[in-house]
């Protein structure tokens, strides 16, 4: 509850009685001026400060107009404009009115004007900035993977906080990101390029503008535009991380991305093509999944690279790290090769999670249930990663041919404790659903930790821009 003295008023706003206020004052505007009296936005007590400065100048005006009111008793002009035929309290209480009436109006449209670039369509000021608010003072999420899998997670997560860090692999050699690679020697900026475009305010137009791949010309053909923009902010700035850097800020992402490594890693993999036929060895991300068999072992070239500093960093002041969704073999266990960083994720005091695929992918997991995506993980780091699995429940879903729904057995030998939900995306059921997914992360933190400040609506709701 919070008691400011706004406008010579003592006012009392609490969350029930702001609820209390959207059903029963009518008017939209008015609702919208009570929620600025809302706690946690920081507001009021520059508000305070405005009325207190602006006394203080009425002060001084008051005692200059009194000498000339007293200077000049007979003049008609004075009489009229100083209310004199009033009683002196009705004159006061006019006065206050008119001047605080001025202010309020004052005061909303300045805000309209400066904030109006900053607020996105049918959002009000208030709505964008309590949400921003409230996002500010979320839980430090750090996300470690790439791929699809990482964007969908992301997108879930940025409503609930702005303290996320998106820990991305740089074992990518295909594509766009493989001809920049080898052209330029820069990291490959793929999977950066998409969760950077996932934590951006405006998603629908930078995700069309960032994934836009070109289909022409000799050169540019097969490109995606986010990629070739990195690549050159890279040069300007005359570093990979800051050029990411500088395009995050550039799209006005909520949180940070940053490279597992900078060092030039080549993914390495050992399959089977038979059960005991002898072990194949695999170059390169890309070369991995379309190589027939299974596969046995992974690992970088070199083996010990060193970790980014900044992702190391976040990991030790994380309240959670969530390794996946994505896949397991090319996306997650890259960024977990790199020895510094998965001791970080050993050594950090958050709360340690590990989200399980919920389909098998060709050429990786193929045949793999829930334990056994888990024993590949500890196979490859070590016990002690994580202190939990988030796994899918629903399994009565239709998928491709050629990939089928990861199952997770009531007793799978898995030595840390699982959770089971469905996460399934209706829409492509292969992959898990971005709203489900963030939710059953921040409940389950929630449950560690207890009640958590996070984005999303507030109580009031309003729609209407100020």
């Amino acid at each position: 509850m919070t008691s400011p003295c706004i406008f010579g008023i003592v006012v009392t706003v609490s969350e029930k009685e702001g609820k209390y206020l959207q059903q029963h004052v009518p008017d939209s505007r008015l609702r919208n001026v009570f929620r600025w009296l809302q706690p946690g936005l920081g507001v009021k007590r520059w508000i305070l400060f405005l009325m207190l400065s602006t006394t203080l100048i009425g002060l001084g005006l008051a005692y200059l107009l009194l000498d000339v009111y007293r200077a000049n008793p007979d003049s008609t002009v004075i009489a009229f404009l100083s209310l004199r035929a009033l009683p002196r309290w009705l004159r006061a209480f006019l006065l206050i009115v008119a001047g605080t009436g001025g202010v309020v109006l004052s005061f909303l449209q300045l805000n309209r004007t400066l904030l109006a670039p900053f607020v996105r369509p049918g959002k009000s000021i208030i709505d964008t900035v309590s949400a921003h608010r409230r996002r500010g003072r979320g839980p430090k999420i750090v996300a470690i993977g790439g791929g699809t899998g990482l964007s969908t997670l992301l997108r879930g997560l940025k409503g609930y906080t702005s303290n996320l860090t998106a820990i991305v692999t740089v074992a990518d050699d295909g594509g766009s990101s493989g001809r920049l690679r080898r052209s330029l020697g820069l990291p490959p900026p793929g999977d950066i390029r998409s969760c950077l475009a996932a934590l951006s305010n405006d998603e629908d137009l930078l995700t069309q503008l960032f994934m836009y791949r070109f289909r022409e010309g000799e050169e540019l053909n097969g490109h995606s535009f986010g990629n070739l923009l990195i690549a050159a902010l890279s040069g300007v700035t005359g570093s990979f991380d800051t050029g990411v850097l500088e395009a995050g800020r550039l799209l006005g992402i909520q949180g940070r991305v940053v490279p597992s490594t900078l060092t030039d890693v080549t993914l390495i993999a050992e399959k089977s093509p038979a059960p005991h036929s002898p072990r194949v060895k695999v170059n390169g991300e890309s070369r991995i999944p379309t190589t027939p068999g299974r596969i046995r072992r992974i690992s970088l070239e070199p083996d010990h690279p060193n970790a980014y500093p900044g992702a190391i960093q976040t990991i030790l002041n994380a309240d959670m790290v969530v390794i996946g969704p994505g896949s397991l073999f090319t996306s997650l266990l890259p960024n977990l090769l790199v020895p510094d960083l998965a001791e970080a994720v050993r050594a950090t005091r958050a709360f340690r999670v590990f989200v399980c695929n919920v389909a098998t992918q060709r050429g990786e997991t193929d045949g793999f249930d829930c334990p056994a995506h888990y024993r590949a993980l500890v196979d490859h780091v070590g016990e002690g990663l994580v202190d939990l699995v988030v796994a899918n429940e629903n399994v009565e879903i239709d998928l491709p041919n050629g990939v089928s729904v990861v199952q997770t057995p009531a007793d799978g030998g898995i030595m840390v404790p699982v959770y089971t939900v469905d996460l399934v995306d209706q829409v492509r059921p292969w992959r898990h659903d971005t709203a489900k997914l963030a939710a059953a992360l921040i409940a389950l933190l929630e449950e560690r930790t207890g009640p958590l400040e996070l984005g999303g609506d507030d109580p009031f709701n309003g729609t209407d821009n100020l």
